[in-house]
């Protein structure tokens, strides 16, 4: 069988050598319930990656997603074609490792059990098994065991263990645990959190990226009891991972655990002590994301609520002044974090060198332009408080524009 070449000079392949999800050539073929065949690597992404449980082409269910049957009389054909075709630069597909099965996972882990000292060599050993696939990574989760393990070396903490917990940190994360699991790991005794926080300390940059973005999935089921007992060792690790920029989606996870948790008990005070605000200035003057922009308003919104985090905003430089930037600039949800943020200020730390500040870094003239563009009712009642807060040291000033001095709400108004 050769591969024959069209008009154009093109070699075509035959259409039962290409996978029908990807119309790429297949390396693998099997076959499921509903007789069509399939790439294995595509039909387990569709499968476990996309989460679907039906057949692609025929749409029909199928009862079993792990019951695929390999092709072999398909792939010898690929196998011959490509040596064939070997002239045309076609390379010879190897013949397939036959998948790992629950059996390969469950003498791992007997292994870890009867020999401690081989613990890291298990831990690589289930590492190279669920990056291999999405199968993979859904074979391990769903073996008896298996979470346990990983989890139990993550708890064990110390400096000597810090290799291994750094690989069951990986795996952890890879595994996607189901949430019954995570939420009873997170909920627990706290060394689960305290280890996580030894990775995020101690760690390299790629388990501390691991780390964060497993504690954002981990604390999204805590408790509010274990939201209000977090250190303030770990938040100011979180602020350390934003700061050292080790990735985009650990600093993403990141600044989403800062505002799941700052709302709770003593937690703004402890992340403005971690140095949360001075970070959080830093982005909001670097970042032209508007999501970035957002949730670093939403999160300074927060830690405003307390006097240490309006303090902290008035002493950086450029604090007040790219609040105030961002007003108008973003979206309709920055703008009324921003002016919210800004309100704090002017009702509880409105020294006579703020309000003066706020005049001339242009804070009171964009006021003045909220109350003239096309915002949301709370947003403009809330600029309007601000300006008549604060009317006899603003109202007649020559840093407003004339243009924008004629919206400057009356005191009566």
């Amino acid at each position: 069988m050769r591969m024959e070449e069209d008009g154009s000079g093109d070699l075509e392949v035959p259409s039962y050598f290409l996978c029908p999800i990807s119309l790429q050539l297949m390396r693998d073929p099997v076959t499921i319930s509903t007789g069509i065949t399939y790439d294995r690597s595509n039909i387990e992404k569709w499968l476990f990656s996309c989460n679907k449980r039906t057949c692609p082409i025929t749409k029909q269910p199928l009862s079993d997603p792990d019951l695929v049957t390999p092709n072999h009389t398909l792939r010898r054909l690929i196998q011959a074609w490509c040596t064939l075709n070997a002239s045309h630069g076609v390379e010879r597909i190897p013949t397939p490792k036959s998948p790992i099965d629950k059996t390969h996972v469950t003498k791992i882990l007997k292994q870890a059990k009867n020999f401690p000292n081989s613990i890291h060599k298990c831990l690589l050993a289930l590492k190279a098994i669920a990056l291999e696939s999405e199968r993979n990574c859904t074979l391990v989760a769903q073996s008896d065991g298996a979470f346990e393990f990983v989890a139990a070396v993550i708890k064990s903490g110390g400096e000597k263990n810090i290799g291994s917990i750094e690989l069951a940190v990986e795996i952890l994360f890879h595994i996607k645990s189901s949430e019954a699991h995570l939420k009873n790991l997170v909920n627990g005794d706290g060394n689960f959190i305290n280890s996580l926080t030894f990775v995020l300390k101690n760690g390299n940059c790629q388990s501390r990226a691991y780390a964060i973005m497993l504690l954002k999935s981990s604390l999204e089921l805590a408790d509010p009891i274990r939201l209000m007992s977090i250190e303030r060792e770990l938040l100011s690790e979180i602020v350390r991972v934003i700061h050292d920029h080790i990735s985009h989606q650990a600093s993403k996870s990141a600044l989403k655990v800062l505002a799941e948790v700052c709302p709770w008990g003593r937690n703004r005070v402890k992340a403005v002590e971690g140095g949360a605000v001075s970070m959080l200035v830093e982005l909001l003057l670097n970042s032209t994301e508007r999501r970035w922009s957002e949730i670093g308003l939403v999160i300074l919104d927060q830690l405003c609520g307390c006097a240490e985090g309006r303090e902290k905003l008035m002493e950086h430089g450029a604090g007040v002044a790219i609040v105030s930037k961002k007003i108008l600039r973003v979206s309709a949800m920055a703008s009324d974090r921003a002016v919210r943020i800004l309100s704090s200020i002017c009702r509880f730390s409105a020294s006579v060198k703020v309000v003066q500040e706020m005049l001339e870094v242009g804070v009171v003239a964009k006021l003045c332009l909220v109350l003239q563009m096309d915002c949301s009712s709370k947003t403009r009642e809330k600029a309007r408080d601000i300006l008549k807060l604060h009317s006899r040291v603003w109202s007649n000033s020559s840093c407003i524009p004339p243009h924008l001095a004629s919206a400057y709400p009356s005191s009566s108004s």
